[in-house]
């Protein structure tokens, strides 16, 4: 991943060019390896460069053999090589970058090359062939990486778009999260869907939504999650994977051990051939095979570490767990909200640890790692799923929920990752594998809990997520993907799993710096989006400290638990009442 700022309809940019790279340096922590700058006609293109494919010839922005098209990016393109096939002979690529591919899709296809896109992208594209000049920006159809579009009463008729909000925030009275999957065209000044999946239908509700039937097959679930791992390990850097223990991570580093060893062996073949062409036998030392390496952080003996510890031996990576204390989390908290550019409690709770493992994986020289954000979402893995009404109203949620992933789970994976300039890459959001996984009709999804809880065939338990597990409960080829007890593990979201004490550590200190008096008046103080606890207070009152702008403050979302689903207002997934019963069940 990388920083893109952009402003397109400026009367003279190569005035403005020392204020927009500065601008742009507030984004240098997502792309320490590079800087560069293009200024056009009236528009100006920085770009922050991290270095993962095309490392030696990839610098953006990236310009067309004739001068006029200039692209920069934030992302990667998974199926690059196969697109460079279909663009034809006489294109000639300058670089070995993934995204250079982009330049000759806009030429062929106009802002429809979106659709040909298989990754995870922001991108802003310059066409100076036309006058006036053409700007297109898109972001990726689920909003994986992050993309702002502002607007700035100082400069009339001009558009801005940036990775992150503080590039933006004090040249811009306006300012959007850009909506995943769409694509902004300046010709014609609007922002249009590209994005149109099978599954995706409406606003989630209404009685004419559509409800899939399609019964579930698990060996697709299989394959389709493989395949999106594998198109993932794309990179010329060290990667690992990030490790909680719960089963959606243990699953991605699971499939991703199974492929390294398959490269790692590939690649051992080639170099003992080689080899032995030039010795009189086989040689008697070669070099190891890499290893993959996978990373856990937690409080002292938190679940997760226990859980991640046990599947790390299973898988014989090479694990590495840090611990950190509530202290240091509650420290850490200000630069949290400084890089989410948030004030949404669960998003900070459960960002915290991962901003923090962050920083110890990049010290070690890993810039990519793999994460398992999304099957919650896609599954209806949250433990207040099981109170789901019926199958429309689970399938609803979850189309609600992979649809805002990207005020979520999405920004918390992309920055909290980026602020160190490591990459976070998440297979569940696949296309292909949302294509298979959101079409199951959604009864095979739901769940109950204790007296409740079903049973299959072979005595597995119906809970959540049971299609996921039960697809990888036995392997094609004989060998576990993982141990029982991680298989079947109950779902902790990764604010609890790092250890209890964490979220009551935050709780706590924030019920000694809020006072009753300053909790008490918070309705004077907000007029929108009102804390309800000591905590959320504690959060927003420093978010307005580093952003104190209304534009900035608009473009945080709360996630609201369902409280007609019987969810407490604290996002907690203890708070469930079915949470201890689970484990007692179990």
């Amino acid at each position: 991943m990388c920083g893109i700022l952009a402003v397109h309809g400026l009367e003279k940019p190569s005035t403005d060019r020392a204020h927009f790279i500065a601008l742009s340096k507030r984004l240098r922590h997502r792309g320490p390896d590079w800087s560069g700058c293009y200024v056009g006609k009236n528009s100006i293109l920085v770009h922050e460069r991290l270095a993962i494919v095309g490392v030696d010839t990839g610098a953006q922005p990236l310009i067309s053999e004739d001068g006029k098209i200039i692209l920069a990016v934030n992302g990667e393109i998974y199926n690059h090589i196969a697109l460079r096939a279909t663009v034809g002979p006489d294109v000639k690529f300058k670089t070995n970058s993934d995204c250079e591919v982009i330049i000759p899709l806009y030429q062929q296809h106009g802002t429809e090359l979106c659709g040909h896109l298989d990754g995870m992208f922001s991108f802003v594209l310059l066409d100076e062939s036309v006058s006036p000049s053409r700007i297109i920006a898109a972001r990726d159809p689920i909003g994986i990486t992050t993309l702002y579009q502002g607007w700035s009463s100082k400069r009339p008729g001009s558009v801005y778009f940036a990775s992150e909000l503080k590039a933006l925030v004090d040249e811009c009275d306006r300012i959007i999260s850009f909506p995943p999957g769409h694509v902004y065209d300046s010709k014609y000044d609007s922002t249009t869907r590209y994005y149109q999946p099978t599954w995706w239908d409406g606003d989630a509700q209404g009685p004419d939504f559509t409800i899939p039937t399609t019964p579930a097959n698990l060996t697709s679930i299989r394959e389709a999650l493989e395949e999106a791992v594998r198109k993932r390990l794309m990179s010329e850097v060290p990667y690992g994977v990030l490790l909680s223990g719960g089963l959606d991570s243990s699953l991605i580093a699971a499939i991703a051990a199974r492929e390294t060893e398959k490269v790692a062996q590939a690649q051992y073949e080639v170099r003992r051939r080689k080899l032995q062409e030039y010795s009189n036998g086989p040689p008697t030392m070669l070099a190891a095979w890499p290893h993959l390496h996978s990373f856990s952080i937690g409080l002292e003996n938190s679940p997760d570490l226990l859980a991640a510890r046990k599947a790390a031996h299973f898988l014989g990576t090479v694990h590495h767990e840090y611990v950190f204390t509530v202290q240091e989390g509650i420290d850490a908290i200000p630069e949290v909200i400084y890089h989410l550019e948030t004030y949404d409690v669960t998003t900070v709770r459960a960002s915290t640890p991962m901003y923090l493992l962050s920083r110890k994986i990049k010290a070690m020289g890993v810039k990519m790692v793999l994460s398992g954000e999304g099957s919650d979402e896609i599954f209806g893995g949250y433990l207040y799923f099981h109170a789901a009404p019926d199958e429309n109203s689970f399938h609803q949620e979850c189309v609600r929920r992979v649809k805002n992933l990207h005020t979520a789970d999405c920004l918390r994976a992309n920055k909290s990752t980026m602020a160190w300039g490591l990459e976070a890459r998440v297979p569940f959001l696949d296309k292909a594998f949302l294509e298979v996984a959101m079409n199951i009709a959604p009864k095979g999804k739901m769940f109950h809990k204790g007296a409740q809880q079903e049973v299959d065939e072979d005595g597995c338990p119906k809970m959540e997520k049971y299609l996921l597990r039960k697809a990888f409960d036995l392997s094609p080829d004989g060998k576990p993907y993982l141990p029982q007890s991680i298989l079947w593990r109950q779902k902790e979201q990764f604010s609890d799993g790092v250890g209890y004490s964490w979220i009551d550590g935050i709780k706590n200190y924030a019920a000694e710096v809020v006072s009753d008096e300053a909790f008490a008046k918070r309705a004077e103080k907000w007029t929108t989006d009102v804390p309800d606890t000591k905590e959320a207070y504690f959060i927003r009152d420093i978010f307005d400290g580093l952003f104190p702008s209304e534009a900035a403050a608009k473009t945080a979302v709360r996630w609201i638990p369902r409280g007609d689903w019987g969810c407490a207002s604290d996002p907690s997934g203890r708070s469930v009442s079915i949470h201890n019963a689970a484990y007692e069940t179990d």
